[in-house]
């Protein structure tokens, strides 16, 4: 476990705990004052009159909670400038990278022919896999019910979630899809149009021989130096782990566990399933070491769950999959694409979110209703990676869709962070395994 190798996981390890026991004994001792404070001017108004002092403990009671919740934050934010301040670091690596290794790869390819034929495969994998991961997400939420089951307090009709519905309608897919400038959506870590252009640009380097040749060497080397930087900005990897933990520890606490557990153990549940069961049997069928393939991608994971940010792992994922035995040009022409089209874990969470709401309102959705949110599902989920919380907001417009109230994302904001966790760590893993499959499709032999 100490090893050289398995040192930076070590340490990210301990950032979490230490973040955890850190977060927590903050969270208490803000709670603690607000109390105490609330307390002494109790007493010292009410004089010993019980019914004074009752009268002013229900009046305190609200005016206390939203102070509560704007000290933890105000705290909060000083820690996860942290993470910001690594997650920063990440983005500014994705767009050079993602160009420099995707037109290396496709200029490997060579032609349209040939790059035709690996995109085919490749997202006839990805609408397989999205199928199979939001079949799931409906399975778990109407097998154990938990909007049903956990009896949880309404919000008021008035109640503001903060996440706007955005329907991804054929122009709004095609604006993200093809770039009016490359420089802006680099200037933004737009990967799919990113990948687009570089899908153009590295088959016409290939195409015009000896005068494409220098810039292809370019790329090589801008990928091999953008690797590199991966490698120094990971070593801020555990303080950018830290200030993500120990944020969200002092915002909700751990008492949160408690009362949304079954809610997550049902969520977690799935995940694990989806991973250990659905892609461990795909592996499995085209014979993939499937717990080979996670160990080389098992500091990916850990960075995508601790941050909560799938983007964050994608550098050092590529960098992974290559010492896995999988070619330059599949895994820098399918994890980009993957990004935007194969986000298994927030698919999944989509179908899954959605009907816990309507459960919780107690509105019975039927089969056909459900089938129909998943086929609109398997369209508008895609290329939406772009957009800020993008799963709340596809499941915003999947609320408003099937007349469930708007407000009913409230219900899930308070454990969003825990859940988003878990959503992308599999959306890494989801995508290790559909590079792997496409490399099989491929004819390529993996690392035993």
């Amino acid at each position: 476990m100490f090893s050289k190798k398995n040192r930076l996981i070590t340490i990210i390890i301990l950032s979490m705990i230490v973040g955890i026991i850190v977060g927590y004994a903050i969270n208490k001792s803000i709670t603690n004052n607000v109390y105490h404070t609330e307390q002494a001017y109790i007493q010292k108004i009410a004089k010993g009159n019980p019914a004074v002092e009752k009268q002013l403990t229900i009046a305190c009671a609200k005016m206390d909670k939203d102070n509560l919740k704007q000290a933890k934050k105000k705290v909060a934010s000083n820690y996860s400038i942290l993470s910001e301040l690594f997650l920063r670091l990440i983005k500014m690596i994705i767009a050079p990278l993602v160009l420099a290794v995707l037109v290396m790869g496709v200029a490997k390819v060579g032609d349209f022919k040939s790059v035709g034929r690996i995109g085919g495969k490749t997202i006839l994998y990805f609408t397989f896999a999205t199928l199979l991961a939001l079949s799931l997400g409906l399975v778990i939420v109407n097998v154990f019910e938990p909007g049903k089951v956990m009896h949880l307090d309404l919000p008021a009709a008035t109640a503001d979630a903060g996440v706007k519905a955005n329907a991804q309608d054929a122009k709004n897919f095609i604006a993200h899809l093809v770039p009016d400038s490359i420089i802006k959506v680099m200037a933004e870590n737009e990967i799919l149009p990113i990948v687009v252009f570089a899908l153009f640009f590295g088959i016409a380097a290939a195409s015009v021989g000896e005068q494409g040749k220098p810039i292809i060497r370019a790329m090589d080397s801008l990928s091999h130096v953008m690797f590199k930087v991966t490698n120094f900005v990971m070593n801020f990897a555990p303080i950018g782990v830290f200030g993500a933990i120990t944020a969200v520890v002092i915002q909700q606490g751990l008492d949160v566990l408690g009362g949304y557990a079954y809610l997550i153990a049902c969520f977690f549940g799935g995940l694990l399933f989806f991973v250990f069961g659905i892609l461990f049997l795909i592996c499995t069928v085209l014979r993939i070491k499937f717990f080979s393939l996670l160990s080389h991608v098992k500091e990916p994971i850990l960075l995508a769950f601790s941050t909560a940010s799938s983007e964050s792992a994608m550098p050092k994922t590529i960098e992974q999959l290559e010492k896995f035995g999988i070619s330059n040009r599949i895994v820098s022409f399918v994890l980009p694409l993957g990004y935007s089209f194969n986000l298994d874990g927030s698919i999944m969470y989509m179908t899954f979110a959605t009907v816990f709401i309507a459960q919780s309102y107690g509105i019975d959705m039927s089969m056909a209703d459900q089938i129909k949110m998943m086929l609109i599902l398997l369209i508008t989920s895609k290329g939406m990676a772009g957009v800020p919380r993008a799963s709340l907001v596809v499941i915003a417009g999947m609320l408003s869709m099937f007349h469930i109230p708007g407000e009913g994302l409230l219900l899930l904001l308070a454990v969003d962070q825990i859940l988003d966790m878990g959503r992308s760590a599999t959306n890494v893993i989801g995508n290790a395994v559909a590079s792997a499959v496409v490399a099989k499709w491929e004819g390529e032999t993996l690392r035993e």
